[in-house]
């Protein structure tokens, strides 16, 4: 019911192959990392396979962290894309993870990603779509129409998590990491 993937291009092919065979649902939390400005060509095979699932009357959602909530690569992919998906923002979300029709997930080995598991167990499957679920629910709209995040008192909701974390104890680049931010934003 695990399985591991070494290597960036087997992952890939996991990935696909899995993606291919659906015609159902596709969860993602896409978190900012290093590996978040991947090569053209993984990011045009990306959207060629997720416009064929939607184009089989699949479903996309996605959760990113806020920073990705204007980067002109993430919205021209929406906009290039036809079909049931939708995309939110949260100020920090957990690790990369993909589930596939609720039968299948995909999650990170190691920090690289280099490795990554191919979970089919149904118990682990649960426990990531709920997490996914909840995450979702306190997700801000980014697509397709995107809701602005409120003020209070003037004060955004990235300087609230910044403040909130400060609070907490956390360093200038602990926050920065967790918020998907350079650390100068940060400070």
């Amino acid at each position: 019911t695990i399985s591991v993937h070494s290597g960036l291009e087997r992952i890939g092919q996991a990935i696909h192959r899995t993606v291919a065979d659906t015609s159902g649902e596709v969860l993602t939390i896409q978190p900012v990392t290093n590996h978040t400005h991947s090569p053209a060509e993984i990011h045009a095979e990306a959207l060629v396979r997720d416009q064929a699932l939607l184009d089989r009357g699949g479903r996309i959602r996605v959760i990113y962290q806020h920073t990705h909530r204007h980067a002109p690569s993430i919205l021209a992919r929406y906009e290039r894309l036809r079909g049931d998906v939708e995309a939110r923002t949260l100020d920090e979300v957990t690790q990369r993870l993909i589930v596939v029709e609720r039968e299948v997930a995909f999650i990170p080995a190691n920090k690289d990603r280099t490795l990554a598991l191919e979970i089919r167990h149904p118990a682990l499957i649960a426990f990531f779509v709920t997490a996914f679920d909840r995450l979702w629910r306190l997700a801000t709209p980014m697509y397709p129409q995107a809701v602005q995040q409120p003020t209070r008192n003037g004060i955004t909701p990235r300087q609230r998590a910044i403040a909130a974390l400060l609070v907490e104890g956390h360093t200038d680049a602990v926050i920065a990491d967790r918020l998907g931010m350079n650390i100068r934003t940060a400070r």
